[in-house]
């Protein structure tokens, strides 16, 4: 009976989108401050743009904004300006309202804290959901919103740009034979308000899970020769995955059973945008609840192995730390 729902909105979905094949998707947006919004609609609403992806339009908007986080609030009217002007989105006051005008929902409030109750009015609603980095602001609310998604069969996926990296994905898929072990490393900018790798070493974070897939076991806390953040984690099996803080930009190395390769290069956001479609197209989603919630409890563990001076945290205690506290 627990499939029953899931089951129904996909026979519903998939009626309806060959209803209207001959449609693009309307795409509504949640959090217009972060340059997210104005990037993903170029490549959805504007055919000339590089790398267009086809299939879906942003037609509305939700404005959102946090009063306590700078980059947020002082972003929010610019980008609001840039989807009317430029691209015709209409700016609704609510998120119910927004629901009302659109097939699926992009939620990308820069905050991660809201997306739980940002979330709710869109699951309510029946509507896919793709919501960007970071997830949420705890590991908490990320199984909470998995949970209500389920319950309610709505298809949901939550994923950084950086896993969609070309040899990225091909070493997922398989090149090198199973991954032993991996190092990635990206910006680490923090924000009081979040777990350290929240922010952003999510982006590299992502880049670690996609090739090493699910399966860590614990985490622990060190640091870089030069004092930046360094994350050991150990998956089953004796595996090892390192997540390193570098200023200069994103990579990574994978060493597996048929060789190495290189890992966790950024190469634009129209991969992900095209996942998210084709998502929207098939209520099928492509990243795993199983696999995010994994990553968050890895970044959450980090934490935990940081205000122990650099401890071993094992990924179960974070998952049942945080399911009981719902």
């Amino acid at each position: 009976m627990n499939f029953l729902p899931q089951l129904l909105f996909s026979i519903v979905f998939v009626m309806t989108l060959a209803a209207n094949a001959a449609d693009d998707l309307r795409i509504g947006l949640i959090g217009l401050d972060t340059s997210h919004v104005t990037a993903f609609t170029a490549l959805l609403n504007d055919p000339k743009a590089p790398n267009h992806v086809p299939g879906a339009k942003v037609v509305a908007a939700f404005k959102g904004g946090s009063t306590d986080i700078e980059s947020s609030w002082s972003r929010v009217e610019g980008y609001t300006q840039e989807l009317r002007e430029k691209h015709s989105v209409t700016i609704y006051d609510s998120i119910e309202e927004l629901c009302r005008h659109v097939d699926a929902v992009m939620l990308e409030s820069v905050d991660g804290r809201p997306h739980l109750e940002q979330a709710r009015p869109v699951i309510k609603a029946r509507k896919p959901l793709y919501i960007d980095k970071p997830m949420a602001g705890s590991l908490k609310d990320v199984i909470e919103i998995f949970r209500l998604a389920k319950e309610a069969g709505v298809p949901m996926f939550s994923s950084s740009s950086l896993r969609y990296g070309k040899t990225t994905q091909t070493v997922r898929n398989g090149s090198i034979g199973k991954v032993l072990r991996a190092e990635t490393w990206s910006p680490c900018h923090l924000e009081k308000t979040h777990p350290d790798l929240f922010w952003y070493g999510v982006h590299g974070v992502e880049s670690l899970f996609t090739v090493m897939g699910t399966g860590c076991e614990s985490v622990k806390r060190g640091a870089t020769r030069d004092g930046r953040i360094e994350v050991t984690g150990t998956w089953r099996g004796g595996r090892v995955g390192i997540y390193r803080e570098d200023p200069k930009g994103y990579g990574g190395i994978a060493k597996g059973e048929k060789g190495e390769s290189p890992v966790g290069a950024y190469e634009g956001y129209h991969p992900l945008v095209a996942e998210a479609v084709k998502f929207f197209q098939t209520g099928v989603a492509p990243v795993s609840p199983e696999e995010t919630i994994e990553l968050f409890a890895f970044m959450e563990a980090d934490d935990e192995s940081k205000r122990h001076g650099g401890a071993e945290v094992k990924i179960v205690d974070m998952l049942k730390r945080a399911s009981a506290t719902r």
